[in-house]
């Protein structure tokens, strides 16, 4: 048995591992961490700066190629690219690199903001500007700030955390109210549903809070909505 937690990796080789493991210093590496998060943010700002008419778009990375929100999501990064806009994704595959697979074949600008995950995700083929991060907070800062809107396609919990992040950050005022926009009302009908009656019927939600919410079933409707929101920026700022 004692052969077990040898160089095997038993349990006495892990409490050996920790018994000699070098003492750090909390302050020491909090300091580091402090400087590692300033340099992501720092970079990213400086990577994505010019960007003036960005639209975060997000949605599962397990939609492959051939599926209709594939296609979907593809010809709606097409037609905000057509209309002047840059496509901002997570990067990775799937509805990702759908989105990004459209605003590339379009001519656009195509940015993807990879997160280091324990799984790599590996950079799509259509992305032309990447960026890496570590931290997600600091990427889902660069997805609100350089965008107009948010576009929400199918997708699951890393899905809803952007969508519930962007609402939360309009409803509380930090940032300026600007569209997210559901993709597919079929698959966003049951939880419409719910923050209706889960939320709004028991008082936990203003009754003008899912007017935040719009929702879209073509690639057209997703564009008319950015652009009307996009003039409504606009003039808020030259007033």
């Amino acid at each position: 048995m004692a052969g077990r937690d040898g160089a095997n990796g038993g349990n006495g080789a892990r409490h050996d591992e920790h018994l000699l493991r070098v003492p750090v210093d909390p302050a020491t590496e909090d300091e580091r961490r402090v400087e590692r998060i300033r340099k992501e943010i720092d970079d990213a700002f400086h990577a994505l700066r010019d960007i003036q008419e960005g639209v975060s778009i997000f949605g599962s990375a397990r939609v492959e190629e051939g599926h209709r929100w594939y296609e979907l999501c593809r010809e709606t990064a097409a037609c905000l690219t057509h209309h002047g806009y840059t496509v901002i994704t997570g990067g990775g595959p799937g509805l990702m690199e759908a989105a990004n697979r459209g605003a590339s074949e379009e001519g656009g600008l195509s940015v993807g903001l990879n997160i280091e995950l324990p799984h790599e995700q590996h950079v799509n083929p259509y992305v032309n500007r990447q960026l890496q991060f570590h931290y997600f907070f600091a990427r889902k800062l660069m997805f609100v700030r350089f965008a107009r809107a948010f576009v929400i396609m199918p997708g699951g919990f890393g899905t809803l955390d952007e969508m519930f992040e962007s609402l939360t950050l309009i409803q509380t005022r930090r940032i300026h109210h600007f569209p997210t926009i559901l993709v597919d009302s079929e698959f966003w009908d049951p939880l419409l549903e719910w923050i209706d009656r889960g939320l709004e019927d028991h008082g936990l939600i203003s009754p003008g809070d899912k007017e935040l919410l719009v929702v879209a079933d073509e690639p057209m409707q997703v564009c008319k909505h950015v652009m009307r929101a996009s003039e409504r920026q606009r003039a808020s700022v030259s007033d």
